[in-house]
């Protein structure tokens, strides 16, 4: 518990600076935006996901009102990530377990015999009663569990942390997503998409690329949706999009859950046009996307929507109903 407060004493000042109640201001090195010749990467808070979309005040509001103890042990969750050049996507599922059992605080007391940041249990092995209620063993023990559980990287960080404390309550974890993307982001200095797992590349300007398959797609208009057909007399959701861009040169995936992967990520409301927008069940759950479309610009879009609908452009709004929180721009 001494460790994680002294930590959280020489990181209270940072947290002063780069969270408030209202905003999130993002932290970028003079040596990050050198390297990115001068093009700032897609920012980790649109891909280290997903993160709770459109609630970034509210992870900025409940982040600034962690106490000294909690802010200690966020940066040793961090510090010890870093140390082991785990990707950013690790300190955040530990941070949601962590304020889900614990609140971010060294118990000393739990349910049964469970004790620690964690709520450990010596019973089941996890360690002895000293090891459990120690700050660095339980925050690496945690990893070391985490590490060992089949493609971690690519659940969503609420099941990822359940699938390490296997919790009678498994959705829980969620309520911590848009704080722990937060702090991962401003305390951590996450900027690199990469780093987070997801996305590939820079957020760069339209390019020529675009404006093709802008063309494209705009010069299909009014022919019939049909499900799974990819053109040129019929065309679903993706497959507009996969010709569109195919006749740029730019190569795309079949369905639009995989061209969600496609490109580089950005904020959706920061969308281009010839960005790909998606629409899911659940907006802040990628293996849910079921529809793709183009941003036009100036709000609106083109897609093959729906049986009966033929390919059209119609009005959009980032707020839509479904609208998932990151765009992505082919080829980049």
């Amino acid at each position: 518990m001494r460790l994680a407060i002294l930590v959280g004493v020489l990181v209270a000042a940072v947290f002063a600076a780069v969270l408030t109640t209202t905003a999130v201001t993002k932290v970028v090195t003079d040596q990050q935006q050198a390297a990115a010749g001068g093009i700032a990467n897609t920012s980790c808070d649109a891909a280290i996901g997903p993160s709770q979309p459109g609630q970034p005040e509210q992870g900025g509001a409940q982040a600034s009102q962690l106490d000294e103890e909690q802010r200690g042990t966020v940066a040793l969750i961090i510090s010890v990530g870093k140390q082991r050049s785990l990707a950013p996507r690790a300190w955040q599922v530990a941070i949601q377990a962590g304020m889900t059992e614990s609140g971010l605080h060294n118990l000393t007391y739990g349910d049964r015999d469970s004790l620690g940041i964690f709520q450990m249990r010596p019973s089941m092995n996890w360690g002895s009663v000293a090891q459990v209620t120690d700050p660095n063993y339980a925050v690496n023990k945690f990893f070391d569990v985490l590490l060992g559980v089949p493609d971690w990287q690519n659940l969503r960080p609420g099941d990822a942390a359940q699938a390490v404390e296997r919790s009678g309550f498994p959705d829980r974890y969620h309520r911590w997503e848009a704080m722990a993307a937060t702090l991962v982001e401003n305390l951590g200095q996450v900027t690199d998409v990469v780093g987070c797992g997801q996305g590939t590349g820079a957020a760069l300007p339209p390019s020529q690329a675009a404006a093709q398959a802008i063309e494209f797609a705009l010069g299909e208009q009014g022919k019939p949706y049909v499900w799974g057909a990819t053109g040129p007399d019929t065309y679903d959701c993706s497959g507009l999009m996969l010709r569109a861009y195919e006749s740029a040169g730019v190569i795309l995936p079949r369905v639009s859950r995989d061209q969600y992967k496609a490109g580089a990520m950005l904020p959706v409301n920061e969308a281009q046009p010839g960005d790909l927008v998606f629409l899911a069940t659940d907006p802040a759950d990628p293996a849910t996307i079921h529809h793709v479309a183009m941003y036009l610009g100036d709000g609106k879009i083109v897609e093959a929507q729906q049986t009966g609908v033929p390919v059209h452009v119609r009005p959009f709004a980032f707020d839509e109903a479904e609208v998932v929180p990151q765009a992505v721009r082919p080829g980049v």
